[in-house]
């Protein structure tokens, strides 16, 4: 489930002006709101990884690697892509790739009638070594890629005989990890020169509603930055820690 941007920015609000300790402007809200889900976002692979080197247990609502791999599902997606044959190399450039590829998961390709290949990622260094060998040479059946930049080299180049702009190409799907769109609270001007919360047009939160404590402590933390509160931030950012704590240990 998202989180409600405005429920998010109203309590933000409140705590700040609870003792008249500032206000936080739409467009610094915003800032900060981006800044913060992507923090969180990022911090789901980081406890994964923590998760994944701990016992895990059996119990349906407790289990944390369960809960963490059901965080990053949301933003698993995927694709058809045409790889086109640039030298010996297959390539696709991901950087026009809506929604953005943000981590890459895998690629394949199906060889005729025959099941799925995968294409294994493997470092730069390794797939030079690799194309070297006898032994190890890529093939259709097992193909290699490497990235670099936002390009994926792949050998042995393509399998098929379709086309793009004359060149030989193929279609792959690419399995990928999307970054969460941009959080906004969008808003209107009153009579009186005041912020009116244009539901239309805001993006809420896609992350997980579980880390909506979280994301509030986090962006109050920042906004004590923007507001010259020492003791928000100080605040906030031990709670937000606490959190975090209570989460992976």
């Amino acid at each position: 489930m998202a989180i409600n941007v405005n429920t998010v920015y109203t309590t933000v609000l409140a705590v700040l002006n609870k003792e008249q300790r500032g206000y936080l402007t739409p467009y610094e809200f915003n800032s900060l709101a981006v800044q913060v889900q992507l923090e969180i976002f990022e911090k789901y692979f980081e406890d994964l990884n923590v998760m994944l080197r701990n016992p895990s247990n059996n119990t349906e609502y407790a289990d944390r690697v369960k809960t963490l791999e059901e965080k990053i599902n949301t933003f698993e997606t995927s694709a058809a892509v045409t790889v086109t044959l640039s030298g010996e190399f297959g390539q696709y450039n991901f950087s026009a790739q809506s929604p953005a590829v943000h981590r890459f998961g895998m690629l394949e390709y199906t060889n005729g009638s025959l099941l799925p290949v995968e294409v294994e990622k493997v470092p730069k260094h390794e797939f030079l070594l690799t194309r070297r060998s006898q032994l190890t040479a890529p093939t259709q059946d097992y193909p290699i890629c490497y990235i670099e930049g936002t390009t994926i080299n792949i050998l042995p180049g393509i399998a098929s005989v379709a086309s793009v702009n004359g060149s030989p190409a193929q279609v792959y799907n690419l399995e990928y990890v999307k970054k969460p769109a941009d959080p906004s609270w969008a808003f209107t001007v009153g009579t009186v020169g005041q912020y009116l919360y244009d539901s239309g047009n805001s993006v809420n939160f896609e992350i997980s509603d579980l880390d909506q404590s979280e994301l509030i402590l986090k962006i109050l933390a920042y906004a004590g930055v923007v507001v010259r509160d020492p003791e928000v931030t100080q605040a906030a950012a031990g709670a937000a820690a606490q959190i975090e704590q209570s989460q992976i240990s």
